[in-house]
């Protein structure tokens, strides 16, 4: 995998670059993420540092929970960041990356808040 990414929002108002190695797409499954997006989380992460965002003036964040809060395009709505507090890491949706994005899913979390309407059933490990 490249150790250059970019991507950004659907109506393009934000746009990130990333350098350095992505870690392996976590699915989330919380009903957090399910709402939030309409299905469940599917995220990579880098280092807070190895990330420049350009539009931040259309990026809003949403406290969701009392440890992390949740990035999204305030023009468009998309969701594109997820960032516990104090962590060194930020969590950036898979989707959002251009293509050929070169990302592979590593795991599922948070599996026993699934949505009732779907299976999990890539063999993928199972949290």
């Amino acid at each position: 995998m490249s150790d250059e990414h970019r991507g950004g929002c659907l109506c393009g108002a934000i746009r990130f670059r990333t350098k350095g190695a992505l870690r392996g797409v976590l699915f989330c499954h919380c009903s957090q993420c399910r709402r939030q997006t309409g299905h469940f989380y599917a995220a990579t992460d880098c280092a807070v540092d190895d990330v420049q965002i350009e539009g931040t003036e259309h990026l809003t964040w949403y406290r969701a929970s009392d440890m992390a809060r949740r990035g999204f395009c305030a023009t468009c709505g998309s969701a594109l960041f997820w960032h516990s507090d104090g962590s060194e890491r930020i969590s950036i949706l898979a989707g959002s990356f251009d293509q050929p994005s070169g990302l592979k899913g590593s795991e599922h979390i948070f599996v026993a808040d699934k949505g009732d309407y779907y299976e999990i059933e890539d063999g993928l490990p199972q949290r």
